[in-house]
């Protein structure tokens, strides 16, 4: 478990059953994000954002070696964050709001989508997911996906990825967008309402409407 304390911004709903989406964010963006979804479409919900996060530690769910040159070794620790997630993170979240969600749901960009469907493999406390601009390209992370089955059947799973996302000579990266379409797939055969969707860009574009769209989508 980290020891490094987290930013947590709640954003509630008057609604007593009101969905409750939780955001892990890159550069505390919660507020932009929330913002734009309450702009894209008239939906019921609660938000909690949760910041300062140790991205490459706790958004990977076991070791790999660094993709760019010079770039940081990812440590394989998502399951210890996913436990201070749901052992105290979650908790004290749902302690400070009145609402008792209705359900529950995990949300990320990039290595935080990555995080937000493994979690659904590791507890059955939610069962919507969203990964925006996911690295699905992370190694063995279809192979994992085909030897396990998740906690919970989910209700619903979004993705995403810019046009330009595999446009890349970087030879891991580079399969994101087979392998995020293969998942597609994957799920729709399980049975699974899953949506695939693609944006204008690359990885770095527009990243919060991204983000805001997928929650939508899982929330209508």
């Amino acid at each position: 478990m980290s020891t490094i304390q987290k930013d947590i911004t709640i954003f509630e709903s008057t609604s007593s059953t009101a969905p409750l989406i939780l955001l892990n964010t890159v550069q505390n963006e919660g507020e932009q994000v929330y913002d734009s979804v309450v702009s894209m479409a008239d939906v019921d919900f609660s938000m909690a954002a949760i910041g300062n996060l140790d991205w490459n530690r706790e958004m990977t769910p076991w070791p790999a070696p660094a993709v760019m040159r010079g770039g940081e070794d990812f440590a394989g620790k998502a399951d210890g964050y996913l436990k201070e997630l749901t052992g105290t993170i979650l908790p004290d979240i749902l302690a400070k709001i009145s609402a008792k969600p209705e359900y529950m749901a995990l949300a990320g960009y990039s290595l935080g989508g990555l995080f937000a469907v493994y979690a659904l493999y590791r507890t059955d406390l939610f069962d919507r997911a969203v990964s925006a601009s996911g690295s699905f390209w992370y190694p063995d992370f279809l192979d994992f996906v085909k030897e396990h089955r998740f906690c919970r059947k989910p209700v619903r799973l979004y993705f995403s990825l810019g046009n330009k996302e595999a446009k890349t000579k970087n030879p891991v990266m580079k399969t994101v967008e087979e392998r995020t379409r293969e998942l597609y797939r994957w799920y729709q055969i399980q049975g699974i309402d899953t949506i695939y969707e693609e944006n204008p860009g690359n990885h770095f574009q527009d990243a919060v409407n991204r983000m805001a769209k997928g929650i939508v989508s899982i929330l209508q």
